[in-house]
């Protein structure tokens, strides 16, 4: 999408970062892929070998150039947790594939960055106990089908509860919203469960997906959420980190708003929120 362009450049142009602020990944390796997916799975999508049917489900036509672009998303993540585990929090500018569960890919999702970053950051004992949160309009069921079982990573979806996907996954915690929801409420739900996550799992890491999806201008969100409202929704997760010392890795979800200027002016906010916080 145009908008994982548009968002560097206008981070740049507002004088909000510099060049030397930004990294750029390498691809993923099969190995560490493998520690969130199904190496039958991996096997088939590296090769290009997919069948139809799975083809369909992810909704693209597979190419090299997509499986490369989705092997530099997932390390950009990683990449981009281990700068958060050093500087308390980092970005991912694309990234928040969520629908990409452990053995297939769904909704224009390969693979699932947020989860293999997890994984890594588990498996190097990194992080001992995660916590994925996914705010986007969609439910993130890749993370939770892959994570359905895990005893130190937990995953929490606040998602329309009548839009994509239409069969959901169950999450550690699922917030299912009615159509229209606007600020006040969407806010006040997010407080009161957010606040219990954090006292009840206690994590030393938390991964979030910020789709802004939900802003009343998408065409395909269903919910009534203002630009001020999803501000307000990301300085409340950043906050609740920098108040705990909780490293953050950020990667930045959906976003179908008409006009490309409200879907990039709301991920910048997300930068904005992260700047003003942590003092940058």
């Amino acid at each position: 999408m145009v908008k994982y362009e548009l968002i560097p450049a206008q981070l740049l142009y507002e004088g909000l970062v510099v060049p030397e602020n930004f990294f750029e990944p390498q691809r993923a390796s099969k190995d560490v892929i493998c520690l969130a997916h199904c190496e039958a799975y991996v096997e088939s999508l590296l090769s290009l070998q997919l069948d139809a049917k799975m083809v369909r489900r992810i909704g693209f036509p597979l190419s090299r150039s997509l499986v490369d672009r989705e092997l530099y998303i997932v390390e950009g993540t990683i990449q981009s947790a281990l700068y958060a585990h050093q500087f308390g929090v980092s970005f991912n500018t694309a990234g928040g594939t969520h629908h990409a569960g452990f053995d297939f890919g769904e909704g224009f999702c390969l693979l699932n960055d947020q989860a293999v970053a997890a994984s890594y950051l588990y498996s190097h004992h990194i992080a001992n106990r995660i916590l994925i949160i996914d705010l986007d309009v969609h439910q993130g069921n890749g993370t939770a089908h892959i994570f359905q079982n895990h005893a130190a990573i937990f995953t929490f979806s606040m998602h329309g509860d009548k839009n994509f996907p239409f069969v959901k996954e169950h999450s550690y915690l699922d917030i299912p919203l009615g159509d229209g929801i606007s600020d006040e409420k969407y806010l006040a739900l997010l407080r009161r469960h957010l606040h219990h996550l954090f006292e009840e799992i206690d994590p030393d890491f938390v991964f979030y997906q910020g789709g802004v999806d939900i802003l009343e201008t998408d065409k395909l969100g269903k919910l009534n959420i203002s630009s001020q409202g999803v501000r307000k929704r990301d300085q409340m997760i950043l906050q609740e980190c920098f108040d705990r010392k909780i490293p953050i890795q950020i990667s930045m979800g959906g976003g179908y708003s008409p006009n490309i200027k409200d879907i990039v002016n709301a991920h910048i906010g997300t930068f904005r929120a992260a700047i003003d916080i942590y003092n940058f």
